[in-house]
């Protein structure tokens, strides 16, 4: 009898282990997945914020501004300007 509860406490005390173990791991792979979710909620923030600064780098006012301050280009005079036509779709530019 005294054999049988001594296998029955090692039995007892191994599956007390093991869920102690288990518990553990879970709260571990809990604070674990918390973290990435608050780093993915940054992270989505971050990219709402660059696509804001994307937009704004892009504006036409500002483009124009940097060709005409730092690369000093500016807008042609109507007689400079020369349109060129295409000819139309089938015919060659030699018989007209």
């Amino acid at each position: 009898m005294t054999r049988l509860n001594l296998t029955l406490f090692a039995i007892l005390l191994a599956c007390a282990l093991g869920v102690v173990t288990a518990q553990h791991k879970a709260r571990k792979l809990f604070v674990e997945l918390e973290q990435e979710r608050r780093e993915a909620k940054r992270l989505d923030v971050e990219w709402g914020q660059l696509q804001l600064e994307q937009s704004t780098w892009a504006t036409h006012a500002r483009i124009e501004r940097l060709a005409s301050s730092e690369l000093g280009m500016r807008l042609p005079l109507p007689s400079q300007v020369r349109v060129v036509r295409l000819p139309p779709e089938g015919r060659e530019a030699d018989s007209r």
